[in-house]
Parts: structure tokens; C-alpha cells; sequence
């Protein structure tokens, strides 16, 4: 017990800042959940109404101490790494094993805004993703006389494609021509999300479907 209490001392000290590194005042020791941290207070105050800026500062937070002086938080520290650093760089970055929940909910604890909207931000991204829908395929069967083929090129957009061109003969007389007839397949990939379909379609394929409903 005695090595393990001298070799506790030893990293303590070596953990320190050097005496000459602009005095003990600016260093500050947080002891959560058992781990002890070391930063400044200005990285702890760095946001002004979160709970390390009112207990660097001196307010009464009923928060004890240990007998090396480190403030005691009863947190988790695991989660309170990452915390840390966002307060330092203004940067979240966690491990791939890491839960953003848990780092959520130190967040809201310690009252971080910044970091609270950032990490709801990604999940709700996350969200999204593993809820998203697989596309789906719409076909449209159009029927078009060989002289209209041009035009209903020109009205091919917004992903809609050919899928197969069938001719049907000639139904149509015009004086002494007959005007050959063309059924088009045309299909479509549709994303849909929790919400309903990604995108509406637009005049261009409005117009398409309204060609279908000539069948």
C-alpha cells in the first residue's frame, strides 16, 4: 500500500504544471468519478452558464474536495474526456465504441449548449439513415406515335429513364400515311424517408404521367 500511495504522489507531481507556468492559480484539478483531470480556467469557462465555468469561478456549488485539493464530481468519466476536449478546441471527437448517448447526457449536466446541439445533430443524421426506406422502382407505360418520339425525349428528366421502346402497329391514318405507334416503359427510383417521398415530382414528370393515363 505504501508503493502504490508513493507511486499515486510521484505521477500527481509529474502530472503538474511547472511552478514557473504562470502560477497554480490558473490550473485547475477535477476529480470525477475517481479520475482526476487537469486543465486551466479558462477552458473550464469557457462557456459562461455551464457548471465548470460557476465552479471555476468560485460559486457555490456544494462541491467537495479531496485531499489533494481536486473538486468532486460524482460523473462518469468516462464520458467526460471528450467534454474536456470540446471545452479545449471547440472540436467533438469521440471513439468509434463510444455512445454519443452517454455523451449527451453529460453534456445536459454540466449545461455545454454547443455541444448538446451538436451531438442531436448527429444522431438525428443517424437516425435518418438506419430509417430511410430502400428506393423504390415506379414504372410508366407511355403511349407516343412515332412522331411524338422526339418530344417525349426532350421530357426526360428528373430520373426518369427508358426502359424499353414496343411498337403496337399503326392505328392512326393521316391522309395516304400511317403513323406508326410506340408503347415506352420509363421507370424511376424514388427515396422515401420517415416523412414521406425525398423529392415531388416536378412539371416535367407531371407531364409524363399524364401521357401514361392516355392508355
Amino acid at each position: 500500500m505504501q508503493t502504490l500511495g508513493r507511486a499515486m504522489r510521484m505521477e500527481a507531481r509529474e502530472a503538474a504544471p511547472p511552478a514557473g507556468a504562470g502560477g497554480w492559480s490558473k490550473w485547475v484539478r477535477l476529480n470525477v468519478g475517481g479520475t482526476v483531470f487537469l486543465t486551466t480556467r479558462q477552458t473550464l469557462c469557457r462557456e459562461q452558464k455551464s457548471f465548470l465555468s460557476r465552479l471555476c469561478q468560485g460559486e457555490e456549488l456544494q462541491s467537495d474536495r479531496d485531499e489533494t485539493g481536486a473538486y468532486l464530481i460524482d460523473r462518469d468519466p468516462t464520458y467526460f474526456g471528450p467534454i474536456l476536449n470540446f471545452l479545449r478546441h471547440g472540436k467533438l471527437v469521440l471513439d468509434k465504441d463510444m455512445a454519443e448517448e452517454g455523451v449527451l447526457e453529460e453534456a445536459e449536466f454540466y449545461n455545454i449548449g454547443p455541444l448538446i446541439r451538436i451531438i442531436k445533430d448527429r444522431m438525428e443524421e443517424k437516425d435518418y439513415t438506419v430509417t430511410q426506406v430502400p428506393p423504390k422502382h415506379v414504372y410508366r407505360v407511355l403511349q407516343c406515335q412515332e412522331e411524338e418520339l422526339t418530344q417525349m425525349v426532350s421530357t426526360m428528366s428528373d430520373g426518369w429513364r427508358f426502359e424499353q421502346l414496343v411498337s403496337i402497329g399503326s392505328s392512326y391514318n393521316y391522309g395516304s400515311e400511317d403513323q406508326a405507334e410506340f408503347l415506352c416503359v420509363v421507370s424511376k427510383e424514388l427515396y422515401t424517408s420517415p416523412h414521406g417521398l425525398s423529392s415531388e415530382s416536378s412539371r416535367k414528370t407531371k407531364l409524363l404521367q399524364a401521357r401514361g393515363t392516355r392508355m
